[in-house]
């Protein structure tokens, strides 16, 4: 069997988890999604971009990491798929509880895949507790063809990147699961849904909050004020638009919640401005605080805290809006 050099175009797999980086641009095999977290399910798709020296691919073999369990194929017209199972180093969580085996291997053969012409191979696996954030997960790739075939499995030692390697493994990234959504918090008629604020800088003194309110009773209500632990005072703030020069005005009595209407206070629009800050929300803790309403009254909630700048709650940094 003949391997081709490193000099070709590299394979990227992964398992719904892979990185793709720019050298990868031109490979092989990649795979959807470029990160995974602990204790979640992923679906693989590794999609084949063409063959071996113009010959077709008859066989695609990816390994499974330890750490990654419950891995199952899923089958593929005009395709035999096989597993190979093993022992795990110890057990782990899976879908159906506790393990201590399972597929070490899964390969798609008896098929032919034409140099000009893709196609994906998919799997579901689990990413056990094994890999803390930042880790990197390595999934070697076996790809054989009709001449030739090639093999990624090389894997960096530590301090050693990727790029030094003949033939590097795919890696994924480990990264911490986004928070839990919080429950909607029910207060008479209003349901309340994603209250949030930003993280701020230390030393700066005012810090925007958002959140949602719909009501769906028959009488409207109004929201008139937020507190939280950290701040002197929560007021309202609208924010709009006049002659190409933004502008936030304090709404003077409250905001109305009209019977079966939604309110929705976010970046850029209505939002909750909390002043006299004593500390600095940071992202990725939660904040204690409340709402306070005509009808409904003061209603206890809890902030989560996105980064500074942040477009919406769990995402990333973005522009600066309140």
């Amino acid at each position: 069997m003949t391997v081709f050099s490193s000099r070709m175009p590299r394979a990227v797999l992964g398992a719904g988890l892979l990185v793709l980086s720019a050298s990868a641009a031109f490979a092989h095999a990649a795979l959807e999604r470029k990160e995974a977290s602990p204790n979640a399910a992923y679906r693989g798709v590794v999609q084949i971009m063409h063959g071996c020296g113009g010959t077709p691919t008859t066989r695609v073999s990816v390994t499974i990491p330890e750490g990654v369990v419950g891995a199952k194929p899923m089958p593929k017209p005009g395709w035999q798929v096989t597993t190979e199972k093993g022992p795990y180093a110890r057990a782990y969580q899976s879908f159906h509880g506790t393990v201590s085996e399972g597929v070490k291997t899964i390969t798609w053969s008896g098929g032919s895949l034409p140099d000009d012409q893709i196609d994906e191979f998919t799997f579901l696996a689990r990413v056990s507790d094994a890999f803390a954030p930042g880790a990197t997960v390595y999934f070697p790739v076996q790809q054989d063809c009709q001449t030739g075939s090639y093999a990624w499995s090389d894997i960096p030692a530590a301090g050693q990147s990727a790029h030094d390697l003949k033939s590097p493994a795919p890696g994924v990234t480990i990264v911490a699961a986004a928070p839990a959504r919080p429950a909607p918090v029910k207060a008479g008629d209003l349901t309340i849904e994603q209250p949030w604020m930003r993280a701020t800088p230390a030393g700066a003194k005012v810090a925007g909050g958002y959140v949602r309110v719909t009501n769906t009773g028959k009488e409207p209500d109004r929201l008139v004020g937020a507190a939280i632990q950290l701040a002197g005072r929560g007021v309202i703030h609208s924010m709009t638009m006049e002659g190409g020069v933004m502008k936030m005005a304090l709404v003077e009595g409250g905001l109305a919640v009209k019977p079966g209407e939604t309110v929705e206070l976010k970046p850029g629009g209505y939002h909750l401005m909390f002043e006299d800050l004593s500390g600095a929300p940071k992202a990725g803790e939660s904040v204690q605080g409340s709402l306070t309403f005509e009808r409904a009254g003061t209603v206890p909630v809890t902030f989560t805290v996105a980064p500074i700048g942040a477009q919406a709650p769990g995402a990333a940094a973005g522009g600066h809006q309140h």
